[in-house]
């Protein structure tokens, strides 16, 4: 099993999807050490779903470490607000720079604030358009969530986090593998 960089983490696939909580700190020293072991561990695409106001920015940190290490770093931002759901268009938006990513060799990290409920919804529907079906996708982001060590004060049995999110994974459609018929209304 390949070294997780920090331990509130998970590899969705080993060596090109990584998932979990915001990966720098709230202090320079700590976010460079921090978002140092992501690149140690191959990460090179950070897949940020927090808005821009919820936490300090390290995408100027990163710049600085890909002069350092000599490699190109990609931060994509795509806000969702805590607890909510995306638009469909927007869940498409985020799956295609995943795949996209790791179809460039550059393995991606998809994360929100305490990588919980967005980040389990995101990496539920990615485990959809792989062709899982949605309950057997809930319950691998379920199982991979509980890989993490629980050193949060507030640790949340379950990942996704609110119903709506739930839902938004078993409602998921795309034009997937497993051949499902779309089921998702916006309305």
């Amino acid at each position: 099993m390949k070294p997780l960089p920090i331990v509130e983490s998970y590899w969705v696939e080993e060596g090109q999807l990584l998932a979990g909580e915001y990966p720098a700190g709230y202090d320079a020293e700590t976010s460079r050490r921090r978002l140092e072991a992501f690149l140690e561990a191959g990460i090179r695409t950070f897949i940020n779903l927090t808005q821009p106001h919820e936490l300090p920015a390290y995408e100027g940190i990163l710049k600085d470490l890909a002069q350092v290490y000599d490699v190109e770093l990609l931060h994509r931002r795509f806000a969702i607000r805590d607890h909510s759901v995306p638009s469909s268009q927007t869940m498409t938006e985020i799956l295609d720079a995943i795949d996209e990513s790791i179809q460039n060799g550059s393995p991606a990290y998809v994360h929100c604030w305490g990588g919980v409920g967005r980040t389990g919804m995101v990496v539920g529907c990615y485990l959809v358009r792989k062709g899982f079906e949605p309950e057997e996708a809930l319950r691998r982001v379920a199982d991979l969530y509980q890989t993490r060590v629980k050193i949060q004060a507030y640790f949340l049995p379950t990942s996704p986090e609110t119903p709506e999110q739930f839902d938004f994974v078993r409602n998921w459609w795309e034009d997937a593998p497993s051949g499902r018929r779309p089921r998702y209304c916006e309305g």
